[in-house]
């Protein structure tokens, strides 16, 4: 466990256990998502199609991929959070704009309801970090903060 924000007097453990339900919540479903473009795992479109819908190289299907379910697990774990919730910010933005804001606000016409949430919960992890609860510790103490 990262021991990190034990020495920070003013996170609580009720603190590190919200970012770990926050990240569980978060994490699972861009690894799922993720899955979905890059290894067209659960019936999803894999990359080629998932780029071919947007009218767009098929690099960005692997990248947007490799975004959610890398992002996704890093989130997940605590490891490399930061860079994790980073990679879901941005793909976050994407979708907000190039597809759901033309629909609206409200998830079941396609609009951005969602799509918002997942970002601002990817960036509240981004500022906070993954907690006490998180795999993070494993990693040298430079790389901690990532």
């Amino acid at each position: 466990m990262d021991t990190s924000s034990q020495a920070d007097p003013t996170r609580s453990s009720s603190t590190d256990a919200a970012l770990l339900l926050l990240r569980i919540a978060c994490g699972l479903v861009f690894i799922y998502h993720g899955s979905a473009i890059l290894f067209g795992a659960f019936d999803g479109p894999g990359p080629e199609k998932f780029a071919a819908g947007m009218h767009a190289p098929v690099l960005i299907g692997y990248l947007v991929g490799l975004a959610q379910f890398g992002g996704g697990l890093a989130v997940l774990t605590g490891i490399l959070i930061r860079l994790g919730a980073l990679c879901i910010v941005v793909v976050m933005f994407g979708a907000i704009f190039l597809v759901h804001l033309q629909h609206g606000f409200e998830v079941a016409k396609g609009g951005i309801e969602f799509a918002l949430t997942m970002l601002l919960i990817a960036f509240a992890l981004f500022l906070t970090g993954a907690g006490s609860y998180s795999l993070a510790g494993q990693l040298p103490e430079s790389m901690r903060k990532l």
